[in-house]
């Protein structure tokens, strides 16, 4: 009876389970050729395995396999690997990052069982180092060019233009900067994006000269740190701003965007020449777009920001910003408080309010980034393409979506035809 049971178990086992594979040793070695990863397995594994920059590792995803924590921390940093590192993924994945000195070539492949080893993968890093030849393809992500987010962050006023000036005398052009900076810390912390400082010290610079600088650099978001001012010192909360095509949406946003664009009197260079002119005429071709995505993203900062404190507006508001005509990026303007209001003032000038403005409006791109980018741009935010499938998807829509042929989304996910399951995950090559 009990060997009947047993029997039973076994068959009631799922055959993803009877068939999870175990990772039993990772061994590096290095030569003058490259350095080689091999990961002892207990069988033939399904995998990929694709390369990241900034900071550069190669990251190998096991399905249906488990990894012993020991096994990863006995191996050694060799060659261009400095260590490894785990996690799973699900229940049934692992995923294995090999964090790298410098950029390598990666080449991997299977081997087959022979009298002094088992089942192995092979990870070349620089060159195939030495004898084991390859056995079988390796299913790797796809070789389309990955590159960085790019942010650019703008601390408004600067120099001989302090901006507003606070009730005790805080000067706007300095909160804004101390933001800013922390702001920068977060989005270089954050893999696959990297922060360009507009102002990075207390100097002044015309607003064309601060979209211009965006430019230079292909950002891909500009974001314009300010702090607000009202004659009445009641008025208080944080709001976020884009582009008007059609002029400002309040009379608040009016006079406030006409205190702004003023800003470029005082640097002694006139807006209102015909180059500029020009240059606005030819920018609108692109504008309808990115007016759109400006929203997006300012949507995203708005819900962030009304988690630290007030806002003055449940809603993105428009105005006529110089500051926001650069059009070819997701441009948006943060007003992050009232500094004529004297609790926002105090706040304004406190060390953890900065982080924590800083973090919600960190929370915004990061949601942006992983909602709305584009598809090619999403791929820099993040270290791989999935989609799983909602009810109403089809391969061919997802195909469409994703600018992929549909022959190639078939292979990359091992489908025969067209038919997917809701709740699936597909892999985007």
């Amino acid at each position: 009876m009990a060997r009947i049971l047993a029997l039973l178990s076994l068959l009631l086992l799922s055959p993803s389970a009877l068939a999870q594979v175990s990772v039993d040793g990772v061994r590096t070695s290095s030569t003058d050729n490259g350095t080689r990863v091999v990961f002892d397995l207990s069988g033939p594994v399904e995998h990929r395995v694709f390369s990241l920059p900034d900071p550069h590792r190669v990251v190998v995803d096991f399905e249906n396999t488990t990894v012993d924590a020991a096994v990863l921390e006995a191996a050694e940093g060799q060659g261009v690997v400095r260590n490894l590192r785990g996690a799973r993924r699900d229940r049934r994945d692992y995923r294995v990052v090999l964090d790298l000195q410098s950029q390598a070539d990666v080449k991997s492949f299977l081997v087959k069982p022979n009298d002094s080893y088992g089942h192995r993968l092979v990870v070349d890093l620089g060159g195939n180092s030495r004898g084991e030849s390859p056995a079988e393809p390796v299913r790797t992500a796809s070789e389309r060019n990955r590159r960085e987010l790019v942010i650019a962050i703008d601390a408004g006023h600067g120099g001989r233009d302090p901006g507003a000036i606070g009730p005790g005398g805080t000067f706007e052009k300095d909160v804004v900067l101390e933001v800013a900076r922390r702001l920068a810390d977060l989005v270089d912390r954050e893999p696959g994006m990297r922060p360009v400082l507009i102002r990075d010290g207390d100097y002044f610079l015309e607003l064309r000269e601060r979209t211009r600088r965006a430019r230079e650099q292909q950002a891909d978001m500009f974001i314009s740190l300010h702090a607000d001012a009202n004659p009445r010192r009641n008025v208080q909360g944080a709001s976020v701003y884009t582009l008007s095509n059609q002029g400002a949406t309040s009379e608040a946003a009016r006079v406030l965007a006409a205190r702004e664009n003023s800003a470029d009197l005082i640097g002694g260079v006139s807006l209102d020449d015909k180059d500029d002119l020009v240059a606005t005429v030819l920018l609108d071709l692109s504008r309808a777009a990115t007016v759109e995505s400006s929203v997006e993203l300012a949507q995203f900062m708005l819900g962030r920001l009304g988690a630290v404190g007030r806002v003055h507006r449940n809603s993105v508001e428009k105005a006529g910003f110089v500051v926001l005509k650069s059009l070819d990026m997701p441009s948006v303007l943060v007003e992050l408080a009232f500094i004529s209001n004297p609790d926002e003032e105090r706040r304004l000038r406190d060390a953890n309010h900065q982080a924590r403005l800083a973090q919600a409006i960190m929370g915004g791109v990061r949601d942006y980034a992983e909602h709305a980018l584009l598809p090619e741009l999403r791929m820099a935010a993040g270290e791989q393409r999935e989609h799983v499938v909602q009810r109403g998807d089809t391969l061919s829509g997802i195909a469409r979506r994703y600018q992929v042929n549909l022959s190639s989304l078939r292979s990359a996910n091992n489908l025969q035809g067209d038919r997917i399951m809701v709740g699936s995950t597909l892999v985007i090559p």
